[in-house]
């Protein structure tokens, strides 16, 4: 029996394609960005047969979303093309797809024939001492208001306690915007320090690797100060950060709040993922080392934390010979 599909639609495909990938144990994040740039191509070419889609058109394709593209960013900046980055990413969904495809409906994948995108390493840049204490400076107050009968003044913001509490904690303990999100009272420990990321979809951690972070006693201080505002802040089920609608905080809202404030500043480049490299690069600075900071991070190898080190200017040999148990024990 032949069991090829010459006319499996692209629609059809899509949906079997994202469930391979669950199956496979992607996290929702991955499964979310191959389904969006997949999505998005069916949008633009139309729909038709897998088994009809050519290397050319594939590469016409990459071509008009690096030139002719217009996105359509949340934060309204939509003039600004697609980074070499993201192109990057959107070839990898092809290929990944058309690799599914081919071995799944036995024919030749037309990706084989197109390039990938090259793009360079984004500079990973941080936030100084002083654009950290302007976003804290921010978050406490609205603008000036100006009234033709009355002085100028000013009125405290009513989500001043809570960005507070969101941008020591991102500083303070390195995490990504998605776990952040889904942090519940009960994985915080005040007393302590101790944050909980959980393991799975539900910790919102890149691959679903659960681990421990910490909290300073400034951050936990503000914190503290946020909930007790709170008529939910004994719950240990509700979400530590809430949004609008008394609403779990989502990455969306997170990114808003977050550029909102740097606009305030004036602090330029303003987005929860600075606070991350801001994180580990003056942890590695103020002695950290980076077996420990991989850990705090839930990286899966050493690649990235290299990097910071040799942006935070740290001997990578030096640090090893630190922390070597072979030699440390005498071995």
């Amino acid at each position: 029996m032949n069991r090829r599909s010459p006319g499996l639609f692209i629609s059809k495909a899509i949906p079997g394609f994202i469930q391979f990938k669950s199956a496979e144990g992607l996290s929702p994040n991955s499964l979310t960005s191959y389904a969006h740039d997949l999505n998005l191509w069916l949008e633009i070419k139309g729909d038709r047969s897998i088994q009809q889609v050519t290397a050319q058109e594939l590469r016409e394709y990459l071509n008009y979303m690096r030139i002719e593209y217009t996105p359509r960013r949340i934060n309204g900046n939509n003039e600004q093309k697609l980074s070499s980055k993201t192109l990057r990413n959107i070839w990898i969904s092809l290929s990944a797809f058309f690799s599914w495809a081919s071995e799944e409906f036995d024919f030749p994948s037309p990706m084989k024939g197109v390039p990938a995108p090259k793009f360079t390493q984004a500079q990973v840049e941080i936030f100084t001492k002083e654009e950290i204490e302007a976003l804290l400076k921010a978050c406490e107050y609205c603008r000036e208001a100006q009234t033709d009968k009355r002085r100028k003044f000013t009125m405290r913001r009513p989500t001043a306690r809570r960005d507070r509490a969101i941008i020591l904690t991102l500083v303070d303990t390195g995490l990504r915007a998605s776990e952040l999100c889904s942090l519940r009272l009960c994985d915080i420990d005040l007393k302590t320090g101790k944050v909980i990321v959980r393991h799975g979809v539900s910790g919102g951690s890149k691959g679903g690797k659960g681990r421990t972070v910490f909290m300073g006693k400034s951050t936990r201080r503000a914190v503290w100060r946020y909930l007790a505002d709170r008529e939910d802040g004994s719950d240990p089920q509700a979400p530590l950060f809430i949004g609008k609608s008394n609403r779990p905080m989502n990455k969306d809202g997170l990114r808003l709040v977050i550029a909102a404030l740097g606009n305030k500043a004036k602090v330029s480049k303003c987005h929860p993922h600075k606070f991350r490299h801001t994180f580990a690069i003056t942890y590695l600075r103020s002695g950290g080392d980076l077996f420990t900071l991989k850990s705090l991070l839930g990286h899966s190898s050493l690649e990235m934390v290299e990097h910071y080190a040799r942006i935070a200017e740290v001997d990578i040999e030096q640090a090893h010979r630190r922390a070597s148990p072979a030699d440390n024990w005498r071995l």
